[in-house]
Parts: structure tokens; C-alpha cells; sequence
């Protein structure tokens, strides 16, 4: 049975999880351009960020006011990135969810494919008695004005990477500073605002890789860097610098 390599990555810079999904995604795109190498299996890295604001593709260029204020005095990175839509949060007490595959190889168009992300959120909620669905608003939402999980994806040649942002046990405070996502009148919640609490990060990564596996149909595998990168890729990881080719962008 195929199997989906799980790395989780816990509490980790956000570099770091970067530099590796770049790698990753590099030899996807190696596969595809040459028949003698074999497709990475598809992959999903679960991380927990020290506080860092994400500029999605549609708000790559912010102002040295708007950067200081994100940046509240030192207490948190301001990163651009690749991934479709507008700022959002990661930090403690969020589990990040980036999943790495080939949409052929699954026979998934881009719209099935963020419905299928979608659907394995809403999925692990249930798992914890909270009623996550979709809107007309991206992402995950527990009621018409409180938001979840933001889902934020990047796709090329058929490649995807990023993936999702689930608030466990987050402080929402980081959230009321920006409009998330672009999304006026609306506002983030968590297990915890939602009810469930004692609940760990890592507990509901391992649920929500198993709900990704579930819907691919394959089973899941822990896996380590070393388990999917050569020795050269694991030294670029450790030096952490690495071009991060992009071409499409998919907010939801």
C-alpha cells in the first residue's frame, strides 16, 4: 500500500520548515522532468512556529510601518512566501500543515485537491466534537464569522505545497492585530475558544495526517529528514538556504 511519509518537525523556526518544503519540492519537480528518477512519496510536514506573520502571494510588498507593526516590537518574524492569499498567523498552540504531492499521481484537480485539505480539517475537528464546514470565505469555520483553520496553498506543475494553519491553543491576540486573510467583520478561533481543551498540537497533527491519508487512500508513515533527502539535501537543510522556485498560488 502507498503511504504518506509524516515528518513533524514540533517546535521549529519557520526557516526551517521552509527550507525543507523547498527541497521537497525540488525533487518533485526533478521527477517529473526526468523518467529515471523515482517520485518522492507524498508528504506531510507538521510544525509549530515561534510567532511569525506570512504575507501570501497577493501581499508580498508591505510598508516599513506595517512590517514594524507586525513585527510588535521584536516579538514576531514577518515572512513572504509563495502560498495563495493575504497575511496570517502562525505560533504557538498552531498546528502547520504542509502537504507535499503530485496532483496527477492522485488524479486530483486543483479544486478537488483544496476541497480534499478542506475535508480532512473538518474531519479531525469532528474527531474532537467541534463542527468545523466551509463558507464562501476561505478556509475552516466553526460559525459564519469564526474562522478555524486558514488553508493557503502553492501549487507548480502540478506540485503543491504549504497547506494549512489549525489553531489548538493559539492566543487569538496575534490574530486581532491584522484583518486574517483580508477578511473584515470576521475572527479566529481555536479548540479552546470552541470548548476543548487538554488537547495537544502534536496529537491533533498525527490526527489530521491520518484524515489526509484517509482521504488519499494510503497509510501513514513517520518519517525524518533523513528518511526522504540525500546527504547533500540534508546538508542544504541544515545551512537552510535554498531557492524557492514558484509560479501559482491557491488561497482557501
Amino acid at each position: 500500500m502507498a503511504s504518506l511519509h509524516h515528518i513533524n518537525l514540533s517546535t521549529t523556526p519557520f526557516s526551517r520548515a521552509s527550507t525543507l518544503q523547498s527541497i521537497l519540492v525540488s525533487k518533485f519537480l526533478a521527477s517529473k522532468s526526468s523518467p529515471t528518477l523515482a517520485p518522492p512519496p507524498p508528504i506531510a510536514i507538521t510544525s509549530i512556529f515561534p510567532p511569525t506573520y506570512t504575507l501570501g502571494r497577493r501581499e508580498r510588498s508591505i510598508s516599513v510601518s506595517q512590517r514594524d507593526h507586525l513585527c510588535a516590537n521584536g516579538r514576531a518574524g514577518v515572512v513572504s512566501t509563495q502560498r495563495g492569499g493575504q497575511t496570517t498567523f502562525h505560533g504557538p498552540g498552531q498546528m502547520t500543515g504542509y502537504l507535499l504531492l503530485d496532483l496527477q499521481r492522485h488524479r486530483l484537480t486543483p479544486r478537488c485537491y483544496i476541497r480534499m485539505l478542506e475535508d480532512s480539517v473538518i474531519a479531525c475537528l469532528s474527531h474532537y466534537g467541534i463542527r468545523g464546514y466551509t463558507t464562501e470565505d476561505p478556509g475552516v469555520w466553526t460559525s459564519d464569522t469564526r474562522k478555524i483553520c486558514a488553508v493557503g496553498v502553492h501549487m507548480r506543475r502540478n506540485v503543491t505545497s504549504f497547506g494549512i494553519g489549525l489553531n489548538v491553543d493559539t492566543d487569538l491576540w496575534w490574530f486581532d492585530r491584522i484583518v486574517a486573510c483580508g477578511l473584515e467583520g470576521k475572527e479566529a478561533t481555536s479548540f479552546v475558544k470552541e470548548g476543548v481543551k487538554g488537547v495537544g498540537v502534536e496529537e491533533v497533527a498525527g490526527r489530521w495526517t491520518r484524515c489526509v491519508a484517509e482521504r488519499l487512500g494510503v497509510e501513514v508513515v513517520q518519517a525524518e529528514g533523513g528518511d526522504v533527502l540525500t546527504e547533500v539535501e540534508m546538508g542544504v537543510w541544515e545551512k537552510g538556504v535554498v531557492e524557492d522556485g514558484s509560479e501559482r498560488g491557491v488561497k482557501s
